[in-house]
């Protein structure tokens, strides 16, 4: 480096953004601008070496936050402001662009003058356009004395800030520079040492550290450190050599801290390598060797899947920024990781959901639909008329918000298929979600993923299996959840079926919004009752009864029987179960409300020809290239045990052998005694209310259970006591209640009905009364047995016996007002399974007669009452001879 440079008194000047040149530093440029381009060529290429510029700091007026931020001159006296851009090519890849802007700038007062050690012109292409590679030395500082625009960029009246070489001997003498000197080339020293250890690269700088005077080397040391535009600043400030001595010394310490500090975090952490850290360097390092050796098959090909399998999901926009987060982070995470595989598998849940991903619904045709239901469905008309009024309303607008349906009955009546069959008439993906004892919020929302075995929620596990958005999802036995400290599902489903909230559903594990509109709910329950009235608000209510024996045996022929054979490999040809039969079946072996008792009986019956027919074919059977022989007399040798004589005739062209299986086809049709054989004695008969109702103190009530109707026996007697009721029969508060309610009514109304002697005000006197409610292991409650007490204790207290062909159903007031009660369809049918003559209702129980078939109710006598005193009068033969005297 000249000891001296000699400035002339005006130099072109190129301004620099958040980047300063030191005298004694280089930097690389790459001048693109018209501006910047001229300035190069008239001052620097045309000139050869002879050239200088000079380089002068820019700041803006606000803070300077981007690199690419456009700068405008905004100084100079002449109207012609021109605009240039310097793209700087340095480490840092700082830009300088100046373009006309109303921006305030700030120029720097000092600079620094530079000479160009190296130009490289070059065209780019297509534009044409000329550009050049400058390589700048720092040379000396100077000051800005005026600042103008001279063409294309601007000039600068300048004076050097240089020491003469007397001035600089005059410094060097100071104790005090000596001092700084001694500082600063000790530090110095110690920076290059350790960068020796390093980088091996001390060698040049030590050269220079012992050959160029220091107040120089300061600036250059100072130029290849990373410090912030105020230090650069405030280092091409630093004019007096002390002043700069001392900053560079602070500057280059606290670099050498810095490296220090480095080093000893490295070694730190070095030191505390676990196993599976080591492990994770060692995987790394063999996933490079795989790649060299272009047999990389690991878990980057796996994750580069699983990113395009994310990429084809079709998540929406926020949905898919979230992923793509999670997937950055599980790319930074070692597979050793405990959280690595969590990730994975919550990623591959987001891929495999289908955001948008639906059936394509074919054209509903409302006929077909109906002809599907009928096929499937033997009955229930009005369920099928409502399920055709959903589907044109689908069919009318695709789009439109039903109800969700909720069909209520007692098992085996066919609620479940019902919903199959509104999927295959809609043309969509059919999922069943059950909720049979479900207790934790957690299997509708899911689990939070912060848990250990974390899982997403019933529904979005579904829809992950059905790979579609738009599915008919059956929400099964909906009645049967519960709630504890895990929270309550049922809550959690009102969010789910409510269709202005289920857009944004919120899955715990998801966390992210997935749209549950689309899906079409429907719910099954066996009782409405203890479904929670939010979530009852939100679903449309279908009931189903149940099916009267003439139903149970259109449904058996045409459906049971063909599947029971199917599902035990047999066919006609084999078994036959004549009408008859299965009427027996249906008397004598089955009385539920739907036909799933009837089904195991039939499939009994299979499972016996299937013995029968196993064993024949074992035994013997016939090819089917070999004549029959008659049956009887092919039993008659085979129960003899002797020789058989065949006539074998001639086999086609293609057959070499005797098949040696030969076939017996022999049909076994169902009797009345293969019936008791097979299924055993008649568990029901007609006679079991006759027998039951033979002595005073028994009544047949009515009443619903989950299981549909069913006929409850009311027994009471009396017994020497001091006048207390006992009850048994496992009861609940409000049959508890009605039996009270029973007693009083009757013991207020005994001297009315003549039920104790006139004399006798009280008739309990000496004695207790016990009601019995039969099958005490079955839980019984409900608001419909007062008449039936009522009707049991009367016949008690007057020795006379209900007759046996009546039962009744009703709930009474303290004053003998006979109050409706539910289920009547449900009561009505069971007490037809029973071979009941005579059914007693309430009288406001009229309008409910419209839901029961006209076949049922033409075999049955429907009593109306609307006092207690009816209920009697038609509860025995011949009446109630005592009512005459009543003062009611």
């Amino acid at each position: 480096m000249a000891e001296s440079v000699e400035l002339p008194g005006r130099l072109a000047i190129l301004p620099f953004r958040n980047k300063v040149l030191l005298p004694g530093a280089f930097i690389r440029i790459r001048c693109t601008s018209h501006s910047s381009v001229k300035l190069v060529e008239q001052e620097l290429w045309q000139r050869e070496e002879k050239g200088l510029i000079g380089i002068l700091p820019v700041r803006d007026a606000a803070e300077m936050t981007s690199m690419d931020s456009v700068l405008s001159q905004g100084v100079g006296s002449e109207s012609g402001e021109r605009s240039s851009k310097v793209q700087i090519s340095t480490s840092d890849a700082h830009k300088v662009d100046g373009k006309s802007h109303p921006e305030v700038i700030h120029w720097h007062k000092r600079g620094v003058a530079a000479r160009a050690l190296h130009l490289s012109r070059g065209v780019e292409k297509p534009s044409g356009r000329v550009t050049y590679i400058v390589v700048l030395e720092g040379l000396c500082r100077f000051n800005v004395e005026e600042l103008s625009t001279r063409g294309p960029y601007c000039t600068a009246k300048i004076s050097s800030l240089e020491m003469t070489k007397a001035e600089m001997e005059q410094v060097e003498q100071d104790p005090d520079f000596v001092t700084l000197s001694r500082q600063f080339k000790a530090t110095a020293m110690e920076l290059i040492s350790v960068l020796e250890q390093k980088q091996k690269t001390g060698g040049r700088i030590k050269v220079l550290l012992e050959t160029l005077p220091l107040h120089k080397l300061a600036d250059i040391f100072v130029a290849s450190f990373e410090m912030s535009l105020e230090e650069q600043l405030s280092m091409l400030d630093s004019v007096d050599p002390k002043v700069r001595l001392s900053k560079a010394t602070e500057l280059v310490d606290r670099h050498l801290q810095s490296i220090r500090v480095a080093e000893k975090i490295t070694q730190k952490v070095e030191g505390q390598l676990s196993k599976s850290q080591k492990e994770f360097l060692l995987r790394q390092q063999m996933r490079a060797i795989k790649e060299e050796l272009g047999d990389n098959d690991d878990d980057e090909d796996d994750l580069a899947a699983l990113e395009r399998k994310m990429q084809s999901a079709g998540m929406p926009s926020n949905i898919w920024k979230h992923a793509q987060r999670e997937l950055r982070r599980l790319k930074k995470m070692p597979p050793q990781q405990p959280g690595y595989n969590s990730s994975r598998v919550y990623l591959e849940l987001l891929a495999d959901l289908p955001w948008q991903k639906a059936s394509e619904e074919q054209e509903l045709d409302l006929k077909a639909a109906k002809d599907r239901l009928d096929c499937d469905h033997y009955g229930l008309s009005k369920v099928k008329q409502r399920i055709i009024e959903y589907l044109a309303v689908r069919k009318l607008k695709p789009d439109a918000r039903g109800p969700v349906l909720c069909f209520v009955g007692p098992p085996g009546v066919g609620k479940t298929s019902l919903a199959s069959s509104i999927a295959a008439a809609l043309g969509r993906k059919f999922v069943r979600i059950s909720l049979g004892g479900v207790k934790d919020e957690a299997d509708i929302r899911g689990h939070r993923r912060t848990y250990i075995g974390s899982m997403p929620g019933r529904l979005i596990d579904g829809l992950k299996r059905v790979a579609v958005c738009n599915p008919v999802m059956l929400l099964d036995e909906i009645d049967k959840t519960g709630s504890d400290v895990r929270g309550d599902p049922a809550s959690a489903l009102l969010e789910v079926l409510d269709p202005e909230q289920n857009n944004s559903f919120n899955d715990h594990y998801l966390n992210v919004p997935y749209d549950l509109s689309k899906v079409i709910f429907v719910a099954t329950a066996n009782r409405v009752q203890p479904i929670p009235p939010p979530l009852l608000d939100r679903m449309e209510v279908i009931e189903l009864p149940g099916y009267t024996a003439e139903e149970k045996l259109r449904i058996a022929m045409q459906h049971l029987i063909p599947r029971v054979l199917d599902q035990h490999g047999l066919n006609s040809e084999y078994l036959q179960i004549p009408e008859a039969m299965v009427k027996l079946v249906i008397q004598r072996y089955t009385r539920e409300a739907g036909v799933r008792n009837l089904e195991r009986n039939l499939a009994a019956l299979a499972r016996a020809a299937a013995v029968r027919v196993a064993e024949q074919e074992q035994a013997v059977s016939v090819s089917k290239d070999v004549h029959k022989l008659a049956s009887p007399l092919l039993d008659n040798r085979l129960a003899e045990g002797a020789e058989m004589e065949m006539e074998v005739l001639p086999m086609g062209v293609n057959n070499n052998e005797i098949s040696t299986a030969f076939k017996i086809s022999s049909r076994l049709v169902v009797d009345e005694a293969m019936l008791e054989k097979i299924l055993g004695p008649p568990r029901f008969d007609d006679r079991e209310a006759a027998d039951r109702v033979a002595t005073p103190g028994v009544s047949v009530g009515l009443v619903w259970t989950n299981f549909g109707g069913e006929v409850q026996f009311v027994e009471a007697t009396a017994m020497i006591g001091n006048g207390e009721l006992h009850l048994t029969g496992q009861l609940g508060d409000v049959i508890k209640e009605s039996a009270k309610i029973a007693l009083t009514w009757v013991r207020a109304r005994a001297a009315d009905l003549k039920l104790a002697p006139a004399e006798e005000k009280n008739v309990l006197q000496g004695r207790d009364i016990h009601i019995h409610f039969p099958a005490g292991a079955v839980p019984k409650d409900g608001p419909s047995a007062g008449v039936t007490l009522v009707t049991a204790l009367v016949s008690l207290f007057s020795q006379k016996c209900v007759r046996a062909d009546t039962a009744m159903t009703g709930e009474m007031t303290l004053r003998g007002l006979v109050l409706p009660v539910g289920g009547i369809k449900d009561k009505i049918l069971a007490a037809h399974r029973h071979g009941i003559k005579r059914v007693i209702l309430p009288e406001r129980n009229l309008k409910d007669l419209v839901e029961v078939p006209a076949s049922v109710l033409s075999n049955l006598e429907i009593l109306l009452a609307k006092r207690m005193e009816d209920v009697l009068e038609q509860a025995f033969d011949g009446g109630s001879p005592w009512r005459q005297h009543s003062k009611l």
